[in-house]
């Protein structure tokens, strides 16, 4: 097992590259575990990612075939910006209960393609990228229920 620190700083002018860094890692990545720990002297979160270098080469085999679900541009129909709302705000509440960054329950792009393709399983959300099994076991059936409610 591999491990790799993050540092997000709230500043502005930080916040947005050291998002763009993380993201980059998680989506190359299959986590095993993640740590997270607010620094109030300094102003940031520090992110422990465990992950294994075994399933980082699986991963990339993975992202080499065709993934089913990808969201490629921005463009939602009124009903599928509807259903994006609900995901944003179901994600912006999860967040808060979990005292965590938002990005980290999902990225806004997984929940474009979760509102575009619509998974009717918790099966079918392995087809969307970023979705793997720690996130379906942690937030798939409330995803699902969203779907189902609009």
């Amino acid at each position: 097992m591999k491990v790799k620190v993050f540092k997000i700083r709230l500043p502005e002018e930080f916040l947005h590259e050291d998002q763009k860094t993380l993201d980059a890692f998680l989506e190359s990545h299959e986590i095993i575990k993640v740590e997270t720990a607010f620094v109030n002297d300094e102003d940031y979160w520090s992110v422990v990612l465990y992950f294994d270098e075994l399933k980082i080469i699986r991963q990339i085999v993975k992202e080499s075939k065709p993934t089913k679900y990808s969201v490629e541009n921005d463009e939602l129909n009124s009903d599928e910006e509807k259903i994006l709302e609900a995901l944003k705000y179901w994600r912006s509440e999860k967040a808060r209960e979990q005292n965590l960054p938002s990005y980290f329950i999902a990225t806004n792009k997984e929940l474009m393609s979760v509102a575009k393709y619509k998974p009717a399983k918790k099966e079918e959300l392995l087809d969307i990228k970023g979705f793997g099994k720690h996130k379906i076991e942690n937030y798939g059936e409330e995803i699902l229920e969203i779907l189902e409610s609009i």
